[in-house]
């Protein structure tokens, strides 16, 4: 779930309330409690690439903040909690008193995710036939070197 706060150029409360964790949910939410939205402000995190361009394409005046720098701003809070951050960060976007970060395209998102998936593959791999030659070695069979590439036809 995600937590909203809606604040007005002066600072007052417009709407504050708790969404799915959704681009669509969240932008249908913007559009019933936010008319004339001027900016979405999110932190940095695991889902913020996702978000961010699942707003951006939805027509959602979006930026991403540092998090280190929102977290300065936000622990000076008497009450550090979800609901109580939305607000703060409410507060930063009204104000402009933020770092924006670059959000990375979609496209380097999933080269990458696909290199670490390829990285992790070849270390199960290589865990699998560790434990299979120490587990052959109980029974005195030694297996010969794996050579990359070989038997490959």
């Amino acid at each position: 779930m995600t937590h909203v706060c809606v604040v007005d150029g002066t600072g007052a409360i417009k709407w504050r309330g708790v969404c799915a964790t959704a681009p669509e949910v969240i932008t249908k939410t913007l559009g019933r409690h936010a008319r004339g939205l001027c900016r979405v402000v999110l932190e940095t995190g695991s889902l913020s690439a996702f978000l961010y361009h699942g707003l951006a394409e939805r027509g959602v005046p979006v930026t991403c903040i540092c998090a280190r720098h929102a977290k300065g701003v936000l622990s000076t809070r008497v009450n550090k909690s979800d609901p109580h951050d939305a607000e703060g960060l409410a507060q930063m976007a009204r104000t402009g008193w933020f770092k924006s970060v670059l959000i990375k395209q979609e496209a380097t998102h999933i080269d990458r995710a696909q290199l670490k998936i390829r990285e992790q593959l070849i270390k199960s791999r290589n865990a699998i036939a560790n434990q299979m030659r120490g587990l052959l070695k109980l029974f005195g069979l030694r297996m010969g070197k794996a050579c990359p590439g070989e038997g490959r036809g």
